[in-house]
C-alpha cells in the first residue's frame, strides 16, 4: 500500500508526474517525428502517432488531477477525487482510438510497401525513447507509491507498454537494414 503524505505533498507529487509525462511525451513527439521523416518507417509513425495520444493522455491526466485536488464545495461534498477515474477512462478511449488509425496505415504500407531510410537515426531515436521512458516510469512508480493515483497509474501502464513498442520498433528497423522492409509494417500491427 502506500502512506498517506500530508495534502500539500500528495499535491506536488501528482504535480510531479503530471508534468513529467507532459514533458516526456513532448520531446518524444520532436524526436519521433523527425525520426519518421527521415526514415519513412510506419513503425516509427505508429510510435509517433502513439506519442501525440500521450501526450493528449497526459494533459487530460494534468487537468483531471488538478480538477481532483480542488477542495470539496457545495456541489461535491466529498471532493473531487472521481476526476482521476475518468481520466483513466479517456486514457482507454485514446489508447483504442490510435490503435484502429494505426493498423489502417499498417495495412495500407502493407499493399504499397516503399523503401527506408536513415535507419540508424530511427534506431537511436528509439533508443533515447526507451531510456526516457524508463526515467518516466521511475518518476510514476514513486509517486503511485506515495500516494495511489488511479490516474498516474494508468499513465504508467501505457508507458510501459510504450517501452515494448519501441524494443519491437528498433528489431523491425534492424530487420529492415538485414533486408526485410517488408517487416516494418507487420511491426506496426
Amino acid at each position: 500500500m502506500h502512506d498517506s503524505p500530508a495534502p500539500h505533498q500528495y499535491a506536488r507529487l501528482l504535480r510531479l508526474a503530471t508534468y513529467a509525462s507532459v514533458i516526456t511525451a513532448g520531446v518524444l513527439i520532436i524526436g519521433k517525428l523527425a525520426a519518421w521523416l527521415v526514415t519513412g518507417s510506419v513503425s516509427v509513425m505508429a510510435s509517433l502517432i502513439d506519442s501525440l495520444m500521450d501526450v493528449a493522455a497526459s494533459l487530460i491526466n494534468l487537468f483531471a488531477v488538478r480538477y481532483s485536488l480542488m477542495p470539496a464545495d457545495d456541489e461535491h461534498r466529498f471532493g473531487h477525487g472521481k476526476a482521476e477515474s475518468l481520466a483513466g477512462l479517456a486514457q482507454a478511449m485514446f489508447i483504442a482510438g490510435s490503435a484502429l488509425f494505426l493498423m489502417l496505415h499498417a495495412v495500407d504500407r502493407l499493399l504499397n510497401p516503399q523503401p527506408l531510410q536513415a535507419i540508424g537515426v530511427g534506431i537511436s531515436v528509439m533508443i533515447f525513447a526507451i531510456a526516457a521512458t524508463m526515467i518516466l516510469l521511475a518518476i510514476q512508480r514513486h509517486v503511485i507509491a506515495r500516494t495511489g493515483s488511479t490516474a498516474v497509474r494508468a499513465d504508467s501502464l501505457h508507458y510501459m507498454t510504450d517501452l515494448l513498442t519501441n524494443a519491437s520498433i528498433i528489431v523491425a528497423l534492424g530487420l529492415s537494414l538485414a533486408g526485410w522492409p517488408g517487416l516494418d509494417p507487420i511491426f506496426a500491427l
